[in-house]
């Protein structure tokens, strides 16, 4: 670990750009994170195929392998296991953000890679579970440190491209999967993880640890909490960002986790379709990044929250609506608008809160959208069963959740303001 670079003599932490090499570590990070986490979501039809049995009828089980049921229970457990990513997170309040975020992203990597080796359905879930909690504190500690490098004028500009990271690393999975399912199977996917496991170095030496928490833990000021724990003065801003969080997760659980599956097997678009899409999902996603960063520092990070969550819901909805266009201009708008979030939505979970808790924040964050996608992905699975459904299913699910939006203006604004702004008096 790098030692400190604060001024000793006023305690000044040294701040950087949002492209600066230590936000360029914790992009890396997000990356191999996003890479890690999306193959179950990219592989999950080829996944049902190989542990399922497909045959000639109308149902979802028939024609996916496994039925709606199963498949969303599986994916449900998987999501069930991030709630390990609190205590991982959390633990980052106490022994640093650098060592957490470097042991979570290379033991996740590895349980990825175990996961090819599974001999069944059930088996598959489990091992792969081992490794989501790693690689959801992963994503959410590299938040926390481009959030606690950079000075507010820069903010927004390093948590969009960390959001970026965890795309790029995500959209490879997708083209892959579609340009080589046949030759890689879900196993030699998952075996790719060794590619951003090999980066693991790289992002030891420049995802170095935030002066602000080596101040902090200098001072008076900073006292290591319980486990997770957050301090009652800040427990309402918490409250409102986990309703948010559950609703967003219970919008992207099941959106994101079934679209693949449902563009394969069920709209049975090809592989190089399915990856053109993904590739516009990428140009539009690095649109939506560019939108949402320009508006979270200019109109606010409220205003472009709710709208990022409500263009979510509407696009989630289209994309099971039935024709294959749908599918499409649905999935990359989507994208867009979940990248529109992401700036605003990471700038206020960081800003909210000071640094003692600030990880312990991003933890409870995490595993209110854990059981948000868990409660959406049961839902939606097993609203699709009843007659193979899709788009009852996507209506029933994300349009109730849409309206959780509002919360954002029971929120402060914080743009334009500097983390020590938030320390306690």
């Amino acid at each position: 670990m790098d030692s400190p670079t604060f001024d000793p003599v006023d305690n000044t932490p040294r701040l950087h750009r949002w492209n600066d090499r230590v936000v360029i570590g914790a992009v890396l990070a997000s990356f191999a994170s996003g890479f890690g986490q999306f193959g179950v979501v990219t592989a999950l039809g080829d996944v049902a195929r190989t542990f399922g049995h497909l045959v000639h009828g109308a149902t979802l089980a028939d024609q996916a392998g496994l039925s709606g049921t199963k498949l969303g229970v599986g994916l449900a457990i998987i999501r069930l296991a991030s709630l390990g990513g609190l205590p991982l997170t959390a633990l980052a309040d106490r022994f640093g953000r650098h060592r957490m975020l470097v042991l979570s992203v290379g033991l996740g990597l590895c349980a990825t890679i175990l996961a090819a080796a599974s001999p069944g359905y059930w088996w598959f879930v489990v091992i792969f579970a081992l490794g989501r909690p790693l690689l959801s504190a992963t994503n959410a500690l590299s938040e926390v440190i481009a959030a606690e490098q950079t000075d507010t004028s820069s903010r927004a500009k390093a948590l969009a491209l960390v959001a970026a990271g965890y795309g790029v690393g995500a959209g490879l999975t997708a083209i892959i999967h579609s340009l080589a399912s046949k030759t890689l199977g879900f196993r030699g996917l998952f075996l790719l993880a060794v590619v951003p496991l090999a980066l693991l170095p790289l992002i030891n030496r420049w995802a170095t640890e935030p002066d602000r928490f080596a101040l902090a833990e200098r001072t008076s000021k900073h006292v290591g909490p319980a486990l997770g724990a957050v301090r009652a003065q800040f427990r309402r801003h918490l409250i409102l960002l986990s309703i948010v969080a559950f609703a967003l997760s219970f919008i992207t659980g099941p959106a994101n986790s079934f679209i693949f599956l449902y563009a394969q097997n069920i709209d049975h678009l090809s592989g190089v379709t399915t990856a053109l899409m993904v590739v516009g999902a990428g140009a539009t996603g690095l649109v939506g990044l560019l939108l949402g960063r320009a508006m979270a520092d200019h109109f606010g990070r409220r205003v472009t929250g709710a709208l990022g969550m409500t263009g979510l819901a509407l696009f989630g909805v289209l994309s099971y609506s039935g024709p294959k266009y749908a599918l499409v201009i649905g999935y990359v708008m989507g994208v867009m608008f979940g990248s529109i979030f992401a700036p605003a939505g990471g700038a206020l979970v960081n800003e909210l809160f000071p640094t003692s808790v600030r990880a312990s924040a991003s933890g409870w964050f995490l595993a209110a959208g854990v059981l948000g996608a868990v409660t959406g992905l049961v839902m939606f699975g097993a609203i699709a069963d009843i007659g193979n459904r899709f788009a009852l299913a996507a209506a029933l699910t994300f349009l109730p959740a849409m309206f959780v939006a509002a919360l954002f203006w029971a929120l402060p604004e914080t743009k334009s303001r500097e983390l020590e702004d938030l320390l306690p008096t």
